[in-house]
Parts: structure tokens; sequence; C-alpha cells
């Protein structure tokens, strides 16, 4: 069975950090890109980070770039989105989704999604 489990989600104080994984389980990342999403009660679904096939290649939305660093590790099959400087308004749950090789702003091109972990920033 093709699964993705996201971890490292929790409670963490504005300015904390926190360091999420992404890991496959029933098929290797090594053919995907991995997109990270958040979605925020009340607000719609939107990408945070994504990562090509390769890890060559990476972007980020305007609203973490400079805070949040993507990257993967192949040989763990696993893909972590590091996450500084936290803000409040970096609360979500936050959810890792596979597309073949490259990525894409389109949500609904990505296949396999995780269950979500969620992240809360407060004081």
């Amino acid at each position: 069975q093709l699964q993705l489990v996201e971890s490292g989600g929790g409670l963490v104080q504005p300015g904390g950090s926190l360091r999420l994984s992404c890991a496959a389980s029933g098929f290797t990342l090594s053919y995907y890109a991995i997109g990270w999403f958040r979605q925020a009660p009340g607000k719609e679904r939107e990408g945070v980070s994504c990562i090509n096939y390769i890890g060559g290649s990476t972007n980020y939305a305007d609203s973490v770039l400079g805070r949040f660093t993507i990257s993967r590790d192949n040989a763990k099959n696993t893909v972590y989105l590091q996450m500084n400087s936290l803000k409040p308004e970096d609360t979500a749950v936050y959810y890792c989704a596979t597309r073949r090789y490259s990525c894409s702003a389109d949500a609904s091109l990505f296949g396999t999604w995780g269950q979500g972990t969620q992240v809360t920033v407060s004081s």
C-alpha cells in the first residue's frame, strides 16, 4: 500500500523552529517530486514548498521564503521541511504529497497525500 506519513509537528513559540518529515512506505520517493502544503482553519489549502525528484530544483511560497528549507534523502525515502523563525500565521495542518518527477503549482496534480501533521505557533 502506497503511503506517506508526516511527522514532526507540534506546538512552538513564535521565532522557534520545527522540522517536518515526510516518509514513504510501499514505494520509493526517488521518482517523485514532493510538495508540502498547508491548510489553516477556515482557509484554503496553499502550497508551501516543493522539491523535484532529484533535489536539484526547489521552490517556496513567498510567505516562507528565507525561513523554510526543503530537502530530501532518497536513501531514507524521506523529505524534510525545516521551518525556522516560525510565525503565528504558519499555524496549520501540513501535508506532503507526490507528483511524478517535477513540481507543479497545481495541487490537483499531486497524487498520494499524507494524513497531515499539526503545526501550532503560539506563545
